[in-house]
């Protein structure tokens, strides 16, 4: 751990004390969800931790729980997932805190006797650089479209490695008709942007979307893209597998009118 900071772990009695990924505001209807969500999955095995800098300023999160429980369509029992795992700003990057999160998940994970730790990455922008997990023994042992990648690091070499479900175009045919929204509140972000780009569409383009909400781990599980709690699906046409700004979302709706 590096010198003077330390892992608190976010839990009923802490919660309302500390930032929820960021999120400071306690009327935000995110962070509201976000505590509902973690309080029922705590039972699972959950680990949500923020990272204190030396002058007590919280600075980072990581999230964690068995695989058998992820919210991510991957198939990674007897590993330990790691859900999210980010700094606040720009500030507090370089500093080793991602090293520090990365490790304390490690040591759970063999403190639990488990297989290992695996985590869903990505090539371009994501929650935390690839190269953080790789810089910690992480290999890759599976990859989904777009640029998808599921890393590993082995605790049992001899342990088979998680892999994701597949078949997204068979889910994604699933949602044929009109706009489809597919959120959760393990990110206690998507409240925003899937109210923003509800009020859009029918607003703008005169479309009523389909909400349908993730529920539960299994839900998440067979969710029709790897990253699973967020999605937006028109037509039958995956437009957007992670959380897109309004701005965003008006650009894809206008190109696929042309």
């Amino acid at each position: 751990m590096t010198p003077n900071a330390r892992l608190v772990d976010v839990d009923a009695t802490s919660f309302d004390a500390l930032p929820c990924c960021g999120i400071k505001n306690s009327t935000h209807p995110g962070r509201r969800e976000k505590q509902c969500w973690l309080q029922a999955n705590f039972r699972f095995g959950l680990r949500a931790k923020t990272l204190l800098a030396p002058d007590g300023e919280p600075c980072a999160y990581i999230e964690y729980l068995p695989g058998e429980f992820a919210w991510r369509g991957v198939e990674a029992s007897g590993y330990m997932f790691i859900h999210c795992l980010w700094n606040h700003s720009k500030r507090h990057q370089r500093k080793g805190w991602g090293s520090a999160m990365v490790e304390a998940c490690l040591k759970d994970a063999k403190e639990a006797g488990m297989n290992g730790v695996a985590v869903v990455t990505r090539k371009g922008p994501w929650l935390a650089d690839r190269r953080l997990f790789l810089a910690h023994g992480f290999e890759l042992v599976d990859t989904a479209p777009p640029d998808y990648e599921l890393l590993v690091r082995k605790l049992k070499a001899s342990a088979a490695d998680p892999v994701f479900k597949g078949g997204w175009d068979e889910k994604v045919a699933r949602y044929s008709r009109g706009l489809t929204i597919i959120r959760s509140s393990q990110c206690p972000h998507i409240a925003k942007f899937a109210t923003e780009i509800a009020e859009t569409a029918e607003q703008e383009y005169g479309i009523k979307p389909r909400m349908v909400d993730i529920r539960s781990w299994r839900d998440a599980q067979n969710a029709p893209t790897p990253y699973a709690v967020f999605a937006l699906i028109y037509k039958g046409r995956l437009i957007a597998d992670h959380q897109i700004s309004r701005t965003r979302f008006r650009n894809i709706m206008n190109q696929c009118a042309t």
